[in-house]
C-alpha cells in the first residue's frame, strides 16, 4: 500500500512539474545556471554543459519528488525532524555525488557550479526549491480535492432538495379532493369510488416517481391525465381538456414528476381561478428534441415570490440535462402557455433529478 501511495505521489508530482506555469520558471532558472556554468568554467564546453544540465535535471526530478514523498501532507515535524533530516540527506547526497564525486571520477577540471561555495548554494537551492515546488503542488492538489468535495456536497444538497420537491403535490388539491370524496360518499357512491381509485393511482405514481431516476414520458403524461381527471370529477365543467400526443413519444425518458407542477399550475391559475375555457396539452417531436406545451385560459404574470412551481422545474431541468433543456413561459392577457423542450436522449446519466 505504501509503495502504491508513493508511486502515485511521484507520478502526480512529475506531471505537475511539466505544467507550463511551473515548467517555464524552472527552464528560466536552469538556463541561467547552465549559461553561467558554461561561461565561467575552465573545463571543456561539453563537460561544463553536461554537468550543469545534469545538476538541473536532478534538481527538477528529485527535489520536489523527495519532499512530497517524505511530507505527503506538508511539512510535519511531529516525528522529531527525522523526515526533515532524511530530506536534507537526500539533497546533500544528490548535490555532492553529481557536483563533487562525479567530476572527480571523470577527471574534469574545476567548473563554476562545482566550486565549494557555489556547490553549497546548489545544495541550498535543491532544498529550498524542492520545498517550494513540492509545497505548491501539494497545495494545488489539496485545493482541487476540496473544490471537488465542495462541488459534490453542493450537488448532494441540491439533489436532496430536489428529491423533496419532486414529491411535491399541491396539498390544497389533495385536501379539496378528499373533502369532495367525503361528500360524494353521501351523495354518489360510484363517483366517490372512482375518485378514490384515481387518487390512489396518482399517489402510487408519485411514490414510484420519487424512487426512480427517470421514467417514460407516457408515465408522466398518464399522471398528468389523472390529475386533470380528478379536477374534472370535482367539477365536470371546470375546463375542456384537449390532448395531442403523437405515437412514438411514449418511451422517451424524462425526470419523474418534472411536468406535474406545470399541470397543477395550469389548473390552479387558470380554470380553478375563475378562467373557464379549454385546457390543452401538446407533445411535438422536433428532430432530436421533444416539446411539451401546456396551455390554459387566464393571464400569467410569471412566478410569484416564494412560489416553488416554475423555479423548481427550471432547477431540475438544468440539473438533469446540463443546460440542454428549456422552459419558456408565454403569458398573454387571455391565455398562458408554458413550453418545455427536452432532448430525446433523456437526462444525463448518473444524475438524480
Amino acid at each position: 500500500m505504501l509503495e502504491t501511495t508513493e508511486g502515485s505521489i511521484v507520478r502526480a508530482t512529475l506531471r505537475a512539474l511539466v505544467e507550463p506555469r511551473r515548467l517555464l520558471p524552472i527552464l528560466v532558472v536552469s538556463g541561467a545556471l547552465i549559461t553561467a556554468q558554461v561561461r565561467f568554467s575552465h573545463a571543456p564546453l561539453w563537460a561544463a554543459f553536461g554537468l550543469g544540465l545534469l545538476l538541473c535535471l536532478l534538481f527538477i526530478a528529485v527535489a520536489p519528488v523527495s519532499y512530497r514523498v517524505l511530507f505527503p501532507e506538508g511539512l510535519d515535524l511531529s516525528h522529531g525532524g527525522i523526515r526533515l533530516l532524511l530530506y536534507a540527506t537526500v539533497g546533500s547526497g544528490v548535490v555532492l555525488t553529481s557536483g563533487f564525486v562525479l567530476p572527480k571520477l571523470l577527471g574534469m577540471g574545476p567548473t563554476f557550479l562545482t566550486q565549494p561555495t557555489n556547490l553549497a548554494v546548489c545544495g541550498a537551492l535543491f532544498l529550498v526549491g524542492g520545498w517550494g515546488l513540492g509545497r505548491d503542488i501539494g497545495f494545488e492538489e489539496s485545493l482541487t480535492r476540496e473544490r471537488a468535495r465542495a462541488a459534490r456536497f453542493a450537488l448532494e444538497a441540491e439533489q436532496a432538495q430536489l428529491l423533496a420537491l419532486r414529491s411535491h403535490l399541491d396539498p390544497h388539491f389533495l385536501f379539496n379532493t378528499l373533502n369532495a370524496i367525503a361528500e360524494w360518499c353521501r351523495e354518489d357512491g360510484a363517483v366517490a369510488e372512482t375518485a378514490v381509485l384515481r387518487l390512489s393511482t396518482m399517489l402510487r405514481s408519485v411514490l414510484a416517481g420519487v424512487r426512480s431516476a427517470t421514467w417514460p414520458l407516457a408515465q408522466e403524461l398518464e399522471l398528468i391525465r389523472t390529475l386533470f381527471d380528478l379536477h374534472l370529477l370535482r367539477d365536470p365543467d371546470l375546463f375542456q381538456l384537449t390532448l395531442n400526443i403523437p405515437a412514438g413519444m411514449e418511451k422517451i425518458p424524462v425526470p419523474p414528476l418534472v411536468l406535474l407542477p406545470l399541470a397543477e399550475n395550469a389548473v390552479k391559475h387558470g380554470p380553478a381561478a375563475g378562467h373557464r375555457g379549454p385546457l390543452s396539452l401538446d407533445v411535438t417531436a422536433r428532430g432530436h428534441e421533444v416539446e411539451v406545451a401546456i396551455e390554459n385560459p387566464g393571464p400569467s404574470r410569471g412566478p410569484r415570490e416564494g412560489s416553488a412551481g416554475l423555479p423548481t422545474v427550471e432547477r431540475r431541468l438544468a440539473l438533469a440535462y446540463g443546460g440542454a433543456a428549456r422552459l419558456v413561459l408565454d403569458g398573454g392577457e387571455v391565455r398562458t402557455r408554458v413550453t418545455v423542450t427536452l432532448p430525446r436522449a433523456g437526462p444525463q446519466p448518473g444524475v438524480l433529478t
